[in-house]
């Protein structure tokens, strides 16, 4: 059994444990820049001993934003960047790079530009069509991954984690319910597959052996008609055939139709409301459970499927969701995953990995203060924190 606390390797790159900051929004990058509170929340765990953070999230392109004040990767970001890669640095860590584009996540009014995605689609979020995307835009985002990877180089990062998760564009195209073509990215797996495939190749063949790739794949989006675990392996065996990632981190949901499917835990509906001005306000409180459901959390919730993907692969696998305690991270470990990627756990406390070995030193079983109430989810638009710790935001963002 790989032993969770010692050093591994994640391609080119030897990590010196296998626990990676899983990508979580942060909400501190006014003008789509690098704040010092941005550079902090990375700082905090690396201090606290994890492998490796991710930076969420660098959007490839201004209209592959969720926001409009998110990263996107650009010369103007890097100097930034580089602080935020040397501070990591500096307390023994490595640094990832998160980038994708949203596609029918994307929020058009915010951002001022059309959402792409593979079909029309009306955003709950937003009440606009996306447009659908055509083989020039198709085009052009893939090759924005491979300009956002070498950006990533350039700024210091010792990875990139390339998002074809969640429903953003690479996983609406892989969605039967999200794309309805008829041309050669629509119909079968193997059509719906090729832009998930093409942006992988384009950033391995951008970067070769400089830095690690690994990507985030949706097991299965959790609503009717999205994709599931079935196509979701065959989509993964793909991308362990083409070589073109050193790793997968295994996710579910759809931030467009069912966001809570991931996270597990409380349904914090009032809090998300209460972000927002009226009326939307009002609609999200009467509204909202529709959109924000409540799934009941267990230890590594994720598991039993991603043991699915475990029996069918080489390729190294990331184990996401429900990761809070040394147990399961080992237990992970025993089932044959590479790594594991945690969230909540460390917003909550920072330090948790440096905990794990020392507890371990001291014979004590080591469980994570988080209790899965997601109230840190609606923290997103002011500064993404655990309110049970860190009532106030490090720095409201200035608009």
């Amino acid at each position: 059994m790989p032993d969770l606390l010692g050093p591994a390797r994640l391609g080119p790159l030897t990590l010196r444990n296998r626990v990676i900051k899983a990508a979580t929004f942060e909400g501190v990058t006014p003008g789509a820049l690098v704040s010092d509170e941005l550079i902090e929340y990375h700082r905090r765990p690396a201090a606290g001993g994890v492998g490796m953070t991710t930076v969420a999230y660098c959007a490839v392109a201004p209209e592959g934003r969720t926001e409009r004040d998110q990263i996107y990767m650009r010369p103007e970001a890097v100097p930034g960047l580089r602080r935020l890669t040397d501070a990591v640095h500096a307390e023994g860590a490595a640094v990832s790079a998160q980038i994708g584009h949203a596609g029918p996540v994307a929020d058009p009014l915010s951002n001022r530009l059309p959402a792409l995605a593979p079909s029309r689609f009306l955003s709950r979020g937003s009440l606009r069509f996306a447009r659908p995307a055509t083989k020039d835009d198709i085009a052009r985002i893939t090759r924005a991954h491979a300009r956002a990877a070498r950006t990533a180089i350039e700024a210091g990062f010792d990875a990139v984690e390339i998002h074809l998760g969640h429903n953003y564009f690479a996983s609406a195209f892989l969605s039967p319910r999200l794309n309805k073509r008829k041309d050669a990215y629509g119909g079968s797996l193997t059509n719906r597959a090729k832009v998930a495939r093409g942006v992988a190749r384009a950033v391995r063949d951008e970067v070769g052996d400089a830095i690690a790739v690994t990507a985030k794949l949706n097991m299965d989006d959790g609503v009717p008609g999205g994709i599931w675990l079935d196509e979701s392996l065959r989509t993964a065996a793909w991308l362990e055939e083409d070589g073109s990632v050193d790793a997968l981190e295994l996710t579910a949901g759809s931030s467009l139709l069912n966001p809570m499917y991931l996270f597990r835990g409380g349904a914090p509906v009032r809090e998300f409301a209460a972000t927002f001005p009226q009326p939307r306000q009002l609609g999200i409180r009467l509204m909202g459970k529709r959109f924000i459901r409540a799934y009941p959390y267990q230890e590594a919730y994720l598991l039993d499927s991603a043991l699915q993907f475990r029996a069918a692969l080489g390729l190294p696998l990331i184990l996401l969701g429900g990761i809070t305690d040394r147990r399961t991270a080992e237990e992970a470990m025993a089932q044959g995953f590479e790594f594991v990627a945690m969230g909540r756990a460390l917003l909550r406390e920072p330090g948790l990995v440096n905990r794990f070995g020392e507890d371990r030193t001291a014979g004590r079983a080591t469980n994570s203060l988080c209790i899965h109430c997601n109230r840190c989810m609606p923290t997103i638009y002011s500064g993404t924190r655990c309110v049970l710790v860190d009532p106030e935001p490090l720095k409201a963002p200035s608009r």
